[in-house]
């Protein structure tokens, strides 16, 4: 079976804002990340913020509706279609763009926030993302991120619960050699000069194989998501809520004068 296998977000693209899509559950998930962000970013009124793999535009159009002026990259060029055209029957001035991850189509330092989620373990290339993500960053802006780690943990949940077996991910969507680890992560951080402000374990699924089977049944009954946030305040990268998913924001630093 082929892993990271991408070609699904195209296969869901024109479907992407229906309520009964797959890909549904993602937009599920922004009022609770931002729960963690808006800790470090209270306002983003007038703020020029990238959110990098957009699909169908999700995450574009939550910021959208806070006052950002967004703007969306992703290197499928039907999820940009579909996103392009959802915002302009919303009327939503939001500007997209066909581009990968690795090579942003824009100059240095021209925003002031990055919001990138759902996808670092898909990337090509985690440590060329994460400088271009550096690069146009603007000195003293936000880094804002979810990601999966690489432990046993994850393997377990994300691809043989999830995938696998209960299917409700599409099978072949992860690849667990492409989870990163927090310490992987922090580390190609300060290589761009950002510094980890915060990391949290991001957990939808609860303790032990029965609790995440009871939050997954209650998902499945209500189609909402119980989150657990975990030393949010703090810049630890080895707690055990962080096994499965994590969440972070970081800053660049400003350049000495």
């Amino acid at each position: 079976m082929k892993r990271n296998d991408l070609s699904y977000y195209d296969q869901w693209a024109t479907e992407w804002w229906q309520k009964s899509a797959t890909v549904a559950p993602l937009n599920r998930l922004n009022p609770l990340r931002f729960q963690f962000f808006d800790r470090y970013i209270q306002h983003w009124q007038d703020l020029k913020v990238l959110d990098v793999g957009c699909g169908g535009g999700f995450t574009c159009e939550f910021l959208a509706g806070r006052g950002a002026q967004v703007t969306g990259v992703d290197q499928s060029a039907a999820c940009v279609r579909a996103a392009s055209r959802h915002a302009d029957e919303a009327g939503l001035a939001i500007a997209y763009k066909q581009a990968q991850a690795e090579r942003l189509p824009f100059t240095d330092a021209c925003f002031d926030a990055v919001v990138c989620v759902d996808v670092l373990e898909h990337v090509e290339d985690v440590a060329q993302t994460i400088a271009e993500i550096g690069r146009v960053l603007r000195p003293g802006g936000w880094f804002c991120f979810d990601t999966i780690n690489r432990t046993w943990q994850s393997k377990l949940v994300m691809i043989w619960l999830l995938e696998n077996t209960l299917r409700q991910i599409p099978r072949g969507v992860h690849d667990w050699q492409k989870f990163i680890t927090p310490a992987e992560l922090s580390a190609l951080l300060e290589q761009q000069q950002m510094k980890l402000q915060a990391l949290s374990g991001f957990d939808l699924f609860g303790a032990g194989i029965l609790g995440k089977l009871r939050r997954l049944y209650k998902y499945q009954k209500t189609g909402k998501f119980q989150i657990d946030f975990t030393d949010g305040n703090q810049s630890k990268s080895n707690s055990s809520s962080q096994r499965v998913m994590y969440i972070g924001v970081a800053t660049k630093g400003v350049a000495a004068k």
